[in-house]
Parts: C-alpha cells; structure tokens; sequence
C-alpha cells in the first residue's frame, strides 16, 4: 500500500516559511514528516511521492493561512496542534471598545521626558485611568516624596525599595507613567510588563539635560559629586533599550500633544500585525483577487523567501515609513548603531523581530568586527567633496553592512527545524561578505542553514578571489563559473521560479533555497542606514545644518546601493541628486538619459572596476515599480519584453520622473587610473577603483553648489593590480601577496588583508570547485552539496 499526499504537499512546501508568533514550537514539516514517516511505517512501507504531480501545486504563503485550504484532517491537526502563546497575547490586545482592552501602556524614559504630561494626554484621549508611579504610587506608599526618600536612605536602598514597591503594584486598562529608574530593577520590570507594552520615550541627551537642568534635579537617582548628569543619563539608556515595546522619539520642541499622538500610532501599529505586508514589483496594488489578499506576506516571509514566485523582487505595499525633521534632527548625536536601531525598527514590525532581539541583532553586527568606531565615517576629501568610507568592515567592502546583519535576521525569522540553502551571485564583494557573514552564525544555525557562493571564474580581481576562497566554512562555499556576473544572476532566479526543481529540493532533502543578493528585501534594508547617517554626520560636524541638501554620488552596476540612497531620501535625508557613476559597462547611464535599455550588441566589458561589470541590474525594477505607482503589469512587460527581445522603452511620463531623480555618468578605466593618480598626488588619499570612478562621474555633474558625498565602496588593496598601476609603479609581480605586500608601503591594510596575507603564505590560493555556464550543470552542484551537508527527509 502506497501512501499519497499530493494534497498535503503544498502544506509542506509551507511549512519553510517562518513563523511570526512562536519560532521555538517544533515545526509543521517536521512533524508532518514524522507523521507520514510513522503512519507508513505501521504498514510496513516507505511513503511513495508521485514527484510530476506534486511540483506546480507548491505556493509559498503565510503559516496562518494553511488551515484555510483543503487539507486532509492529519494536516489540520498538526497545524492547530502547535503553541500559539505569541499570536494569543497579540490577539488579546484588541477590545470592541478600547483601544486598551485588559492592557497597559506603559510610558518609559528618562526623568524630564514628559512621560507624566504625556501619560494624562494619553489617557484623556483613550478615556482611561492615568498612574504615575512617582506621585500614585511611590509617595502614596512612602507617606512621602520621592527626593525625600531619595535623602533619606541613599540611592542603592532607593533603587531596592523602588522595585518593591512596583512588583506590589497591579493595574490594568491604564496609562502608566514610570519613574525614570523603575527599568533598573529586572523583577519589578518583569512584573509590570506581563500586563502592558511598554513605550520607551526616547529624548535625546542635551535637551533631557536642559530640561532637567531648568526644574532642578533634586530626583535624579545616582546624583553625586564626580558623577555627571551626563554618565547618568547614558548609563540608563541600556535598562531602557532592554525593556521597551515601542520607541517613540520626542525632539526637544515637539509639543506633549504631538507626541501623545505619535504614542497612540506607535501603540496601533505594535497592535495591528496584519499592516506591513509585501507584494512583488509585477504584482499591482489595485485590482488584486480576494485570493492575492489572503495570501499576505510579511517581513520574515520576504526575508527567507528572497524571489517571488513570478518573478518579481519584494517591495513594501505602504512604501517605506516617513521620518520628521525633528526625528532626524533627534539622531544627530547618535551613534551608528543607535541609529541602524531607530531605523529598522521603523522598516520590520515587531511581529517579525522584537525591538529588543533587532537590538541585539544589531549590536552584534557592527560591533567589533568593524575597525573603525564610527563604522561608517564621512571624510573630507576635497573642496565639497566628502567620502563615506564603507570598506571599514571585516571583509573590507560596502556589502560587510547589509551581511554582517543580513544572517542574523534570516536564522531568527526560518522555522528552527527546517534546513536551508542559501543561493549568492557575486561579481566580487558579494562573495567573500556573505560567507564572512554566515560564517558568524551560533553553530546550531549553521548546521541547518549552508551557502554557495557563485562568481564569474575570470570576471573578478585576484584578491577578491583569493578572498573567497579562504572564506570557505563548513556550510559556505564558493564555485567559480566560467562566464560573467550576468549568466551567475540570471541562473540563480531561474532556479528560485524552477518550481520542479525547488520541490524536489524540499520533498527529497527537507530543504528549501533562499538568496542572499540584493534581491533580498533584507539586504536593502541595512544599505539606507548608512547613506542617513552620512548626511546626520555632516550636520553633526557642522558641514551643513539640518535641511540642507546634499547630492549623493555612488559607483552601481545592480543599482541597489543607489536604490538604498534614494529611499534614504524619501524616508525624509534631504538628498538632491542621485548620481549614477557607471565604468565602460554603461547601460544605466545610457538608459537614464534616454530611457532605452537595451542589451543588443552590447557585451560585457571586463574593467579594473569588476564590481560594476553588471549589464543587467536587478534593483532598478524595484525602482521602476515605485514611480510607476506600483503598476506591476507594467513592470511585467517592460522585464519580459527585455528578457524576450533584449531592450525595453520607458514612457516619456515615467522617463521624466526618472530624471528628476537621478542623474548619470560613466567613466573609462583610463580616466578612473588617472583619478586614483591624481588624489594621491595631491591628498595622499588612495582610492580603490570604484570610488575613483565615482570621483570622476562627481567631477563632471556636480554643480558644487552643495556638499556631495561620494560612496567609497571597497578598499583599494582589494584592486591591488589597477592600484600599483595607478600610482605607476613601473614593474608588478602577479602575486597577490607580493602586491599586498608593497601596497602595504603605502598606506596602512586593513585587518583583513594581514590575515588575507597569512593565508596565502600557508596555502597559495586554496582549492575551490569550478562549472561550466550551464544550468543544469549549477543544480548538480547544488543537489550535491546538498548531499553532503543536510540528511536526507526522505
């Protein structure tokens, strides 16, 4: 007796999609399988798959929505059966008639936030009862003020006596204002937010300190001679990240009622799970079936699917979340991290990610692995130029942002039961980034998450290459491909839309594909940090002040980095011009001049800018279908018709949204070696080879009527050949370690080429595979590695 599930199979295919609620419970794919497993075996039979049936009735849709289709009552049980701790809490948040129901906003922040004013508007607005803790309940149970019990005992017995009081304390369908020190005291905490969510008012520094300082500040716990204001205001902010819900920033001239409004929206989003879905570039917003509808996807689903099924890139369906002035202007001060903090947390929902997992997710990413403090420094290089130097990572290139981060987002949004391989194109910096990347995960992640990183064989530098090869792992490999960036790309989303194949993956091995390009909504996301905090770092030097414009100029061939630069600006960056600095593979500039991409005849030139030797740029749809208001029909044919006949006219309306946007240029690696020349000369300052194409395409466009912050993308001994030609050293040795070695005479490598140097000295160049540019070639490679990395299901 064989056993069929042909109707159940969809449900398994499913079962890799992440769960939002509650990504501890064992996982549906696993159980099913465990369950088909057990059943066939009492039979005394191995479970039979009819694989041509199966494939083109896989869909990729929330977990939520499984029990909503036709299932045999096995599968139903097994998906009502897991814990849903998580989506009850949510669930219980809304109430027919209260925005509250049984919970409590509690308000959080330093003393002079405002939570008590802001609390009462809150509560009057919500016609709720208002606690604040000082006055209703520390000094109704003291039988006297705070600053006298303050005096009186000291501030260790303060902080003690505090947290007694809180964990005494119970309320429900209230506002609640904290005490500035209420986060300090972990069970008090613990205690008051099982019932409540709480929102950290988060004021920056020097206006908490203004504040404070014009009430007096005889109610500051921790004041004393040799301690600061300052230090005691920066020592709390780790309490108050490590407890909050919700972050709500309050710039110093924001009236209590706005901020009271912006606690109410913050409060309605937390609650609303079902807000911040997904679609693809060649699906429309409007006109959608009741079936699209029911098929929402979300951050975590966007993040481990990559591809959508027909072919589009993932997108935002409300578009990115809008920052005011005064919340720029509130994040002048902040560090990098700070900010990368405020900003995600505005771009994934808390259903997803927890504020306080982001937090550390992000800590970690660009924590001491990057050499540099301020991760993402801005430069003076010359007259109104500055550099935004992003090649301070630990792979030394622009990629290190979005994949130090990028890993650990993925691990924590896949089912925990559920094996996954990730697929990478590189034309360089990708490579040796994502497996660096990957490469940090926990060892329990990395043993059901692996990587294979695809690269043109000949179309990348020798450095960049020797990069990869010793950034192999465990799970993470590298296969050069003996063709160009183009042909890696174009394969890998064949593969992710070969329905047959990805099933047969799934069914055969219990694993399922994802990407880690920047046709990852995860990869995007990081990239819009650092273009933010380059403009928040020229008004924190005094460059500019805040409002003033500044052009952007960035070296891109797959034009995700210009992509990230331009959402920067429509999250409310004050960026005039995005500029597009292209080498001899000039098909973006062409295009934005002309609105015509076309392909025909044009071959892809190898340049001492390998990065950039992209035809076929990826990000553009997402950016099509933005000022195309989300027309995905119009985006399908524009993409099919380049697919089918190797160009596509944009329409003169869309072609002038375009150039007001962006504004192009491209440059010749002559001009580009002469660049490098040129600043060295007279700066001492050594550009890598896209920074210096950058650098020339600025020169010719800028206007020099505002400041302009040029993208340096990698670090110039990466390009170590162009480099020492550059500076016309008259004779090169074609070992990359010798030419390490004398550009390190020059100017100090970074971390990664020292130990770069160590690894060629003990094994030259290191083993790696290579296939030939043939599809079925690559899918051989992967089921391979499949093989020999994750067991088999079946």
């Amino acid at each position: 007796m064989s056993l069929e599930y042909n109707s159940s199979i969809g449900v398994l295919q499913n079962c890799f999609l992440p769960f939002r609620r509650d990504l501890n419970a064992t996982h549906p794919a696993l159980l099913l399988h465990k369950t088909l497993s057990g059943f066939s075996n009492c039979l005394g039979k191995k479970p039979t798959i009819t694989h041509q049936k199966m494939f083109h009735i896989f869909q990729y849709q929330p977990l939520r929505l499984i029990t909503q289709n036709s299932l045999s009552s096995m599968c139903l049980k097994l998906m009502l059966s897991r814990p849903v701790a998580f989506a009850q809490i949510w669930k219980s948040w809304f109430s027919s008639h209260s925005l509250l129901g049984k919970k409590n906003i509690i308000l959080m922040g330093p003393p002079g936030a405002g939570k008590t004013t802001i609390g009462r508007i809150v509560g009057q607005k919500l016609d709720c009862p208002v606690i604040d803790i000082d006055d209703d309940v520390l000094e109704t149970t003291w039988n006297m003020s705070v600053s006298e019990k303050l005096q009186d005992i000291g501030c260790e017995k303060f902080l003690e006596e505090e947290g007694k009081a809180l964990l005494k304390f119970s309320a429900s369908g209230s506002v609640i204002s904290l005490s500035g020190s209420n986060p300090m005291h972990a069970a008090g905490m613990q205690h008051i937010k099982k019932n409540g969510i709480v929102v950290y008012l988060d004021v920056p520094t020097t206006v908490i300190m203004s504040r404070l300082k014009s009430k007096g500040m005889d109610r500051v716990v921790g004041l004393s001679p040799g301690v600061s204001l300052k230090d005691i205001l920066q020592f709390r902010k780790q309490f108050y990240k490590r407890w909050f819900d919700i972050r709500v920033l309050c710039g110093g001239d924001v009236a209590a009622e706005m901020v009271a409004e912006k606690v109410l929206d913050a409060v309605k989003r937390y609650q609303d799970s079902e807000l911040e879905t997904f679609i693809s570039t060649r699906s429309s917003r409007s006109g959608r079936s009741t079936e699209e509808d029911s098929h929402k996807l979300y951050f975590s689903d966007v993040v481990t699917q990559g591809l959508a099924l027909d072919g589009g890139l993932f997108v935002p369906e409300s578009g990115l979340p809008k920052f005011t002035a005064e919340e720029w202007q509130g994040l002048i001060e902040a560090t990098y991290v700070e900010r990368a903090q405020v900003i995600l947390e505005r771009c994934i929902h808390p259903a997803d990610i927890p504020a306080s997992k982001l937090a550390e997710i992000i800590e970690t990413a660009y924590g001491e692995n990057f050499s540099c403090s301020k991760v993402a420094p801005v430069r003076h290089l010359a007259g109104n130029q500055f550099l935004l130097e992003l090649f301070h990572g630990p792979t030394a290139s622009f990629k290190d942002f979005a994949l130090q981060l990028m890993p650990h987002l993925f691990a924590y949004c896949i089912p925990r039961s559920c094996n996954y391989l990730i697929l990478v194109a590189t034309s360089g910096d990708t490579g040796s980034a994502v497996l660096d990347g990957f490469s940090r995960l926990h060892d329990t992640d990395k043993q059901r998450i692996a990587l294979v990183n695809f690269f043109p064989e000949d179309g990348v530098s020798p450095i960049q290459k020797s990069q990869m090869i010793g950034c192999q792992k465990e799970n993470a490999w590298s296969v050069g491909v003996k063709s160009d960036f183009d042909f890696c790309q174009t394969a890998i989303k064949q593969i992710f839309t070969n329905s047959d194949f990805t099933g047969f993956l799934t069914v055969e091995y219990g694993t399922a594909l994802a990407a880690a390009n920047s046709i990852n909504w995860a990869r995007l996301l990081p990239q819009i940090v650092y273009h933010a905090s380059a403009y928040l770092d020229l008004v924190h030097q005094g460059i500019i002040s805040f409002g003033s414009p500044v052009d952007i100029c960035i070296p891109t061939g797959n034009f995700g980095n210009m992509l990230a630069a331009f959402y920067a600006k429509m999250m409310g960056i004050p960026i005039r011009k995005c500029i597009c600095a292209s080498n001899e593979n000039n098909v973006l500039t062409d295009f934005i001049r002309t609105g015509d991409y076309d392909l025909r005849g044009r071959k892809l030139i190898s340049s001492f800018s390998p990065a950039v030797d992209i035809l076929k740029s990826s990000n553009l749809e997402r950016y099509l279908h933005l000022i195309a208001n989300g027309d995905g029909q119009l985006v399908t044919q524009l993409f099919n018709h380049l697919e089918n006949q190797g160009h596509f006219q944009l329409r003169k309306d869309l072609l002038g949204k375009l150039q007001q946007d962006l504004v192009a240029g491209w440059c010749s690696d002559e001009d580009c070696l002469a660049a490098i020349h040129s600043v060295y000369s007279t700066t001492g300052y050594i550009l890598d080879t896209h920074t210096a194409v950058a650098k020339v395409v600025a020169d010719r466009l800028q206007d020099r009527t505002c400041p302009i912050i040029i993208s340096s993308t990698a670090h110039y001994s990466k390009f170590a050949p162009a480099i020492l030609r550059a500076l016309r050293i008259a004779e090169i040795n074609q070992n990359p370690l010798s030419q390490l070695h004398l550009l390190s005479s020059y100017s100090a490598l970074p971390p990664i080429h020292w130990g770069l140097l160590e690894t060629l000295k003990k094994t030259g160049n290191g083993d790696h595979q290579v296939c030939a540019a043939d599809m079925s070639v690559l899918m051989s490679h992967i089921e391979t590695l499949i093989q020999n990395h994750f067991m088999k299901v079946f």
